[in-house]
């Protein structure tokens, strides 16, 4: 017997009426393909999960609906979807919106078999590196009259530098900033970093 959860029931009623055929027919598609599937609420959104791991997901919105596979473009098959933000099948508003039925079967097919062999979902997109912190000129100041400070900030990775300039740069007043400064100039003279009260906990 198949699993529905009742609050995607629930999604689906809430959907705009476009939306709800859609929804219907991909639960429905989903479940005729793949019997071992479990649905689940996940980010908010119906999600079809099949030996632990989504298999596919399904969204409304205002003016379209999206759905999409975990392992993008690669359930879809070579040079298929549009792999993104708008799901696998790009903006649904009606289900001629959709490829032919056998293509919707072989890709859930083509999912479960890449569950099944192990692979990886699609890789998170890399984000460019942070530029080096550049530390502001009263910090500077600070540090230059502190050679133990000094010696313990320009050690520090990008990262825990990064801490200690957030930390002062986002104090609302200057003397918020003036302390804080204070503040980071006795911990590095100390070899501190910036979150060290953490770090044991």
């Amino acid at each position: 017997m198949p699993s529905h959860d009742p609050r995607i029931d629930a999604y689906i009623e809430r959907a705009a009426p476009f939306a709800r055929d859609l929804l219907r027919h991909w639960r429905a598609t989903v479940h005729a393909h793949c019997p071992d599937v479990v649905e689940t609420i996940k980010w908010g959104f119906p999600n079809f999960v099949y030996r632990d791991k989504i298999l596919s997901g399904m969204a409304a919105f205002k003016a379209h609906c999206s759905i999409g596979f975990w392992h993008g473009a690669a359930a879809l098959g070579e040079g298929k979807g549009k792999d993104g933000a708008m799901g696998d099948y790009g903006r649904l508003t009606a289900l001629k919106d959709l490829p032919p039925e056998s293509e919707q079967k072989a890709a859930i097919l083509r999912a479960m078999t890449l569950i099944e062999d192990g692979v990886k979902a699609r890789p998170a997109k890399k984000s460019a590196p942070k530029p080096p912190p550049e530390a502001p000129a009263d910090l500077i100041g600070a540090l230059d009259r502190n050679a133990a400070a000094r010696q313990t900030f320009d050690g520090f990775p990008p990262g825990q530098r990064r801490d200690y300039i957030d930390w002062i740069v986002e104090a609302k007043k200057p003397e918020t900033r003036e302390r804080r400064i204070a503040q980071a100039v006795e911990w590095l003279a100390e070899g501190k970093r910036r979150n060290w009260k953490y770090e044991n906990c």
